[in-house]
């Protein structure tokens, strides 16, 4: 065995004590007691059961927001990226930034002004006649259970990558027990339970992330920050790729270019939906009022995208040196199941070299990080169960404890379901590019109907179903019938791949929308009334309110717009303010922090005149 891996069995062969059981048994108490405690508000009605009854605090929901994006897969993720892609691979994420500002400032108050149950709900809002009702039952299978469970089989993946490496734990083994407890809270407390759970799941998994990432700063093959990046691959540091020679269109566009120009405002992904959407949605109505979703939205963008992804990027980075070959990683866990071994196993891989304590620290905040993104997935998914097929087409009498009964049916079978396809992937990258291809062409429709008159149902269908097709004729040609091969040997590359997508799902939804009539007036007409959207794409139907006797909408639409770009600003220049700050580089670090500080200072200038007020009060 080399040098390097013999260091690391001599370092992982520390097993847990009582000290890292003790932590890990506290923390299971802690967010079960959530549950049992909020159980009591949370059966009461389906209203308390999946919006909190519409009175939580933009911070809280902030926090829960930031929660549930930050799941055991994620830095697994980011680990698959920075090892395969370098830092600068992060792009492929940090680009659905212009997609959370767009929800800031243009969307949370409209989700708000909406006065839904669930974001799907806005179908019969939107649109008029059997087909809105027909979208929103198949949308409330397609999104609550298909889609849901592929983003809980994925996260669960995870679970089971990290039950092998630190327990040996058996695929099987490892979702039953990481779904037991997760269920037991969700099904008892709702969100109400799950909000108040994700502020102590936040709070642990950030401080079990950073301690981490001081433990991978201090192995012997890595030897501190210098050490790190003296030794990394000069190239895997980037924040901005490389656009030199053939990097252009080897690594530039498909790193920066296509995420920034094309993917964000074109492609659907859970956490990120352009126009909002999902548990996003979901929390930005259990808010107080607007001023609040608006609040919330903000501080989960600025957590999201500026603070958190360093800690996972500094231990990805220490796993190149530590693990440069996943050979190593075999030779060290050698029961671990070939189908698992991929770049993303190497961030459980590193959790194993921290000491007692420590260790039960950084896998509770491992198990708060799957529980929080998997309870909401499990509300966001059983509300759409209940409120949109259960009770609008199967049951509408239901009364609500009978709703909040089948919300908690639905909570145990959708998290079988997800456990069930979990045991089939492979790797946290392989499923988030079948995710954005699933997604590719459809992004642009939930920006448009909310400002253009003509976007219909049949739109919405034609999207869903075009790019389904495209994604799954993909998935089957890369994988030759179910066997998996490298990227490399595909027709096209993945960013390839989701050009084509986005072309041939806009291509057919654009022919569609234009062949097809619009919703009808009156339904048109009472939806600007309720949402107030304002901009150029309601000129027509706003004359027709206008001339029934009602006012204008007056629309802030430019100055929303400017306040996406300068929130952009502000965010990514905290992104690479620290960035380049742990790398040493002060000048740089000194020139996006001011970028960073003038922004924020412009955005709530800017924003008062169109608010009126703080956002965040």
């Amino acid at each position: 065995m080399p040098e390097n891996a013999m260091t690391v069995a001599a370092q992982t062969a520390t097993k847990f004590n009582w000290l890292d059981y003790s932590i890990i048994g506290v923390f299971f108490a802690v967010v079960i007691g959530i549950g049992i405690v909020a159980s009591r508000s949370a059966g009461k009605d389906s209203k308390e059961f999946f919006l909190g009854g519409r009175g939580m605090p933009w911070w809280l929901l902030g926090v829960s927001m930031v929660a549930c994006t930050f799941s055991c897969d994620t830095p697994n993720l980011v680990t698959d990226i920075v090892r395969r892609q370098g830092v600068a691979g992060n792009w492929a994420w940090w680009a659905f930034l212009l997609t959370g500002m767009l929800t800031v400032f243009v969307y949370a108050k409209l989700w708000r002004r909406s006065e839904v149950v669930t974001d799907l709900e806005f179908y019969e809002l939107r649109y008029s006649g059997k087909s809105a009702a027909g979208l929103r039952c198949f949308r409330s299978l397609y999104l609550g259970v298909f889609f849901n469970c592929v983003i809980m089989g994925s996260v669960t993946m995870a679970a089971i990558k990290i039950g092998g490496v630190m327990f040996d734990l058996t695929p099987i083994e490892s979702v039953i027990y990481a779904s037991i407890a997760v269920v037991v809270y969700a099904t008892l407390g709702g969100i109400k339970g799950s909000i108040w759970a994700d502020l102590v799941q936040y709070t642990l998994a950030m401080v079990g992330a950073i301690w981490a990432a001081v433990v991978a700063l201090k192995q012997p093959s890595v030897g501190g920050l210098k050490g790190l990046f003296d030794k990394v691959d000069p190239s895997k540091l980037d924040i901005i790729p490389d656009a030199s020679g053939d990097n252009f269109w080897a690594v530039f566009v498909p790193v920066l270019i296509i995420p920034i120009a094309v993917q964000w405002w074109n492609v659907w992904y859970p956490g990120a939906e352009p126009g909002g959407g999902g548990y996003i949605a979901q929390r930005m109505l259990s808010a107080k009022n607007e001023k609040h979703a608006i609040g919330a939205t903000l501080f989960f963008n600025f957590m999201h995208y500026a603070i958190r992804p360093w800690p996972w990027i500094i231990v990805a980075l220490a796993s190149m040196l530590v693990f440069p070959e996943l050979s190593m990683v075999k030779a060290q866990f050698p029961n671990l199941d070939p189908q698992f071994l991929k770049d993303d196993i190497c961030y459980p891989a590193m959790m194993t070299l921290l000491p007692n304590g420590i260790y039960g620290l950084v896998i509770a905040g491992l198990l708060a990080a799957y529980m929080s993104t998997i309870a909401t997935h499990l509300n966001w998914g059983s509300s759409y169960v209940v409120n949109d097929f259960y009770k609008r087409f199967v049951n509408p009498e239901a009364s609500e404890k009978k709703m909040v009964l089948v919300g908690r049916i639905s909570t145990v079978s959708l998290m079988v379901l997800a456990c069930v396809i979990a045991l089939n992937m492979q790797s946290a990258g392989q499923a988030f590019n079948l995710m954005l291809q699933i997604g590719a062409g459809t992004g642009l429709i939930y920006i448009l109907r909310w400002f253009w008159w003509r976007i219909n149902t049949w739109t919405e269908i034609t999207a869903m179903i075009v790019s389904f097709i495209v994604a799954v004729g993909f998935f089957f040609v890369n994988n030759q019938a179910g066997k998996a091969i490298p990227e490399d040997h595909w027709i096209l590359l993945s960013h390839w791949q989701l050009c084509v997508g986005i072309a041939i799902t806009t291509t057919c939804w654009v022919i569609v929308t234009l062949l097809t009539p619009p919703t009808d007036d009156e339904t048109l007409k009472s939806f600007v009334r309720k949402t107030r959207p304002g901009g150029p794409g309601w000129k027509k139907i706003e004359a027709e309110i206008v001339a029934e006797g009602s006012h204008e909408t007056q629309s802030h639409l430019a100055l929303e717009v400017l306040c996406l770009f300068l929130g952009c600003f502000a965010i990514w220049g905290s992104l690479f303010a620290i960035g380049y700050g742990i790398q040493g580089k002060f000048g740089l670090t000194s020139i996006f922090g001011v970028i960073a500080a003038v922004s924020m200072v412009l955005i709530f200038k800017v924003w008062g005149k169109v608010s009126g007020s703080d956002v965040a009060k």
